[in-house]
């Protein structure tokens, strides 16, 4: 992907000089010329004492007035000679005119930087300039999120192998107004169905998507293939994304210096060593026959490895900070990667959140100078789909939203990871669980972990008991549940008893957004007794459905 920057400044045209004094007069005329005037030299001989009095024209009548007044202006305590208002009034208006001359200049450099940062600002954002002043709120889904795509890529590195593929691939999915942020990684090898004709065929992994949806150069274009790959990617996580952004190796070095320079990332590796990736240590003159071996530790200690670190927290500069954004241990000797591409975006989600972090602790959020040159630097290689107007809104929710408040959703954590890997047509990939392109248990986890009712997120089984000795209603009450969001576990009948209209039971402590809702569904107390029945393991509520009035209907 080429993008072509204009450099060019018109100059000043200086004016064309004009005519000397006298030369309109064409000595070809006959008339006579005047005597010329004698200098002051002719007026007085060598060595002569005698000042030389200007000669030529006789003095007006308002200049001898005006010497005048000079003789008789007021004298200050000091014996100096007092302006006049005149005087005093001549001076002013030459203060004003260089004050405002001053000023001039001010504006006119600023201006400059600040057409400079907007030009690059139209790169970055659409719409108006002047809509900086404007504090729109961010496009929401149903749920009240808004979602953007993430893809990096490394088209301004030369000589970058597959420099158009999106390796890097995330979605931020953020609550504006409760001011949260969930991150999900993307694997870059999900084996998926493009729906068009790709380089690999009409099947491949997501990464090549980007390219194949580019139809042009140029900035407006960029933007369709971003808006393009948004509907795309939330197809198949059943999400509405809103917004896509394409950032480059260099918008990551210049984030790093313009929060100071460095970052601190916190290793965090299953291996007791931390993490080391040798793919990069060319960097440090491995391979070079010219570089001794000393001269390699000297530029990477301390064993020689540009990717290299304990585990604990790591002070990163940007060219580090970009590589281990790469590193996946693909090149031996190796350690700390064992998961390969998933522990490369593990880190990358650490790096975006310390980058926040950083921009957060040296004031470079709160100062709106520091962040429009930080676009002027990121025009020619960040791109967005957001509107100038959103860019306040933007810069808050990075200042405001508390880091304890970033949060990542995993999709090959926990007892039931929704991705896993396998081989397609002879090619390693990553594909769900369920199979390959069945994405209805993705789906399902992306639903529970972003959505704002706690039934959903907190996913707490519910068991269903008939204790009413009327068949099927256990049933039928669990079909009402699970249309309501609820996990149900097992539908049985209870033990042979007496029971009011409902009881609800809970095992366990938390899962309050679940306990509040069921106890205003039933209008009940919620029970902290064993309940009337042993249930499997990780039941964390029993609803027991009693006795009912003639045509009482249950959750509704």
């Amino acid at each position: 992907m080429t993008r072509k920057q204009n450099n060019s400044i018109d100059g000043f045209i200086p004016r064309r000089a004009g005519g000397k004094i006298g030369e309109l007069h064409d000595s070809s005329h006959n008339t006579p010329s005047a005597p010329t005037p004698p200098t002051r030299r002719e007026l007085y001989t060598a060595g002569s004492t005698e000042t030389p009095q200007p000669v030529g024209r006789s003095l007006r009548r308002s200049e001898i007035d005006d010497s005048l007044k000079g003789i008789d202006a007021p004298v200050d305590g000091k014996g100096k000679k007092r302006k006049t208002p005149e005087q005093r009034a001549r001076r002013k208006k030459i203060i004003k005119r260089l004050v405002l001359l001053f000023i001039i200049i001010i504006l006119a450099c600023g201006g400059y930087y600040g057409v400079k940062a907007l030009l690059a600002g139209s790169n970055v954002l659409q719409g108006n300039v002047f809509d900086l002043v404007q504090h729109t709120p961010l496009k929401m889904d149903s749920n009240g999120r808004s979602n953007v795509l993430i893809l990096g890529t490394s088209e301004d590195d030369p000589g970058h192998e597959g420099a158009n593929l999106t390796d890097s691939m995330m979605i931020l999915s953020v609550d504006q107004n409760k001011k949260n942020v969930y991150m999900i990684s993307i694997p870059r090898d999900l084996y998926v169905k493009y729906g068009q004709a790709c380089n690999s065929g009409y099947a491949g992994k997501i990464n090549e998507y980007y390219n194949c949806a580019h139809e042009g150069e140029g900035v407006e274009e960029d933007r369709k293939a971003l808006t393009k790959e948004a509907g795309f990617v939330g197809g198949i996580f059943g999400l509405d994304i809103q917004y896509g952004v394409n950032v480059n190796y260099t918008v990551m070095r210049d984030m790093v210096n313009a929060v100071g320079g460095s970052i601190t990332v916190n290793i965090e590796s299953r291996n007791p060593n931390g993490q080391m990736d040798s793919n990069f240590d060319w960097k440090c003159g491995v391979g070079d026959r010219k570089v001794s071996r000393a001269e390699v530790l000297r530029r990477c200690p301390p064993s020689g490895h540009f990717i290299d670190y304990p585990n604990g927290p790591a002070v990163l500069d940007a060219e580090h900070a970009l590589y281990l954004a790469q590193a996946r241990g693909d090149k031996a000797p190796t350690y700390g990667f064992e998961q390969s591409n998933f522990d490369r975006e593990k880190n990358q989600q650490k790096i975006i959140k310390a980058i926040r972090e950083k921009a957060v602790s040296a004031g470079v959020l709160t100062d709106f100078g520091k962040v429009t040159a930080l676009i002027d630097a990121l025009g020619n290689n960040l791109r967005t789909t957001f509107e100038t107007k959103e860019f306040r809104t933007l810069v808050d929710l990075a200042k405001d939203t508390k880091s304890e408040d970033i949060k990542s959703i995993s999709l090959i954590d926990g007892d039931t990871p929704v991705m896993g890997t396998g081989m397609v047509n002879g090619m390693s990939v990553v594909r769900p669980a369920a199979g390959t392109y069945e994405y209805s248990e993705l789906q399902a986890l992306i639903k529970k972990d972003l959505s704002s009712d706690p039934v959903l997120r907190e996913g707490a089984s519910v068991v269903v008991l008939n204790g009413s000795g009327i068949p099927g209603v256990a049933q039928t009450e669990a079909d009402k549940l699970k249309e309501q969001g609820y996990t149900i576990g097992t539908i049985a009948n209870a033990p042979a008893g007496e029971y009011g209209p409902y009881t609800v039971y809970q095992i366990g402590s938390g899962n309050t957004g679940t306990a509040a809702k069921l106890k205003k569904l039933y209008n009940v107390t919620i029970q902290k007794t064993a309940p009337p029945v042993a249930v499997a393991e990780g039941t964390k509520f029993v609803v027991v459905v009693g006795s009912q009035p003639s045509g009482t209907s249950s959750a509704n």
